[in-house]
């Protein structure tokens, strides 16, 4: 094995090691928190600059691409779903839904920093790219380690697993947001801009779509077909972006 690959392979083998112990155990709740650490320590033994760890600010592009991505894949869905007569808001808490919107996609971007955009968009990208990786193959792996990471959470009794049958599903749409946050990334240099689409898009998510078999505001009951991470619908929507992305990338190049 070429010795440059020992730090990513055994961070991120920590990474999933620790969380999927945790999520066994009751603790899925505080799982994400063990990627701060790690990252903290990998960076500290590597010595990262700031900018291989993605931490500047990105250009205001940037952001309009990672506010953008959330609002139109997850309107878009809601819209196909309500037109298609599967929603359900007769008992929804609207005044509710939108304080746990705002706290989740405020509050997440602090959090996404320091654990999941840290860790796999920051210091594992950062080691993969010491280690001579181009930025494509980059992009590809810590994608894979992003959903890989994510399979404890979805597969065990968490809170937020889903059925069985929703799990290849949950999978491919978990790969293609990393690949698009990924990008963002590769776009701006920043893991903040990545941050910022990622707080967003579970601050709408989840509260209106609901997680695990936990119905959202939405009242969507189909999520197999109109769940923007378990559906069908999200896999359609989220390759596209990922596409519009890839081209943006090209064009840059």
């Amino acid at each position: 094995m070429d010795k440059r690959y020992i730090p990513a392979i055994a961070g991120t083998s920590a990474a999933i090691l620790v969380t999927t112990a945790m999520d066994a155990n009751g603790l899925a709740a505080f799982s994400a928190l063990t990627l701060t650490p790690l990252t903290a320590l990998f960076w500290y033994l590597q010595k990262f600059s700031r900018a291989e760890m993605g931490l500047a600010w990105g250009t205001a592009r940037g952001y309009v691409l990672a506010v953008s991505y959330p609002l139109i894949v997850l309107g878009l869905t809601a819209i196909i779903a309500l037109a298609a007569g599967a929603t359900d808001t007769s008992e929804t808490d609207w005044n509710k839904t939108l304080i746990n919107m705002g706290l989740m996609s405020s509050t997440g971007i602090v959090m996404g920093l320091i654990t999941e955009e840290g860790f796999f968009r920051g210091w594992l990208w950062a080691a993969l790219k010491r280690a001579g990786q181009s930025d494509m193959r980059v992009l590809l792996w810590t994608s894979l380690a992003f959903t890989a990471w994510h399979v404890s959470a979805i597969a065990l009794d968490t809170g937020f697993d889903v059925p069985a049958a929703e799990i290849p599903v949950y999978l491919v749409n978990a790969t293609l947001l990393g690949l698009i946050w990924g990008m963002l990334r590769m776009l701006t240099g920043s893991i903040v801009v990545a941050s910022v689409s990622h707080a967003l898009w579970n601050g709408i998510d989840y509260p209106l779509f609901g997680f695990g078999e936990k119905v959202g505001a939405l009242g969507i009951q189909q999520t197999h077909i109109y769940g923007p991470e378990v559906g069908l619908l999200g896999i359609v929507f989220n390759a596209l972006f990922a596409l519009a992305l890839y081209q943006l990338i090209k064009r840059g190049q």
